[in-house]
């Protein structure tokens, strides 16, 4: 097929083709998903913060079990969507996508305790 060393370099340089995509995707996917970006990590803590609150306002009685189980409910799909926006973004969420939840995540707040 091949003479001399041609053969030789042609199968270094496919294998070395075939390392460098294989490293370049294995890098590629440990930063796809930025779980610790700062504006996920707002949202996030909010709706922790929220959740506390749930369970500190059920505890004490102001609201029903019906009620939290509502307040959770209502989180759990900004979660989803927070989860959703960020899995299209390269693992963050934009400013207007932080706005947005942020807004959501008000509504729900209002309702905590009311």
């Amino acid at each position: 097929m091949f003479k001399g060393q041609a053969w030789r370099k042609t199968l270094v340089l496919v294998l070395a083709t075939v390392f460098l995509s294989g490293a370049a995707s294995t890098s590629f996917a440990a930063t796809k998903w930025q779980k610790n970006h700062p504006r996920r990590a707002e949202v996030n803590g909010r709706l922790a913060n929220q959740n506390r609150r749930i369970h500190q306002e059920r505890k004490e009685g102001e609201i029903s079990g019906a009620q939290a189980a509502k307040l959770h409910k209502e989180d759990h799909q900004i979660r989803q969507e927070e989860r959703a926006m960020a899995s299209q973004n390269g693992g963050h969420i934009t400013k207007l996508e932080q706005r947005t939840l942020n807004q959501q995540e008000n509504r729900v707040s209002r309702q905590i305790g009311q």
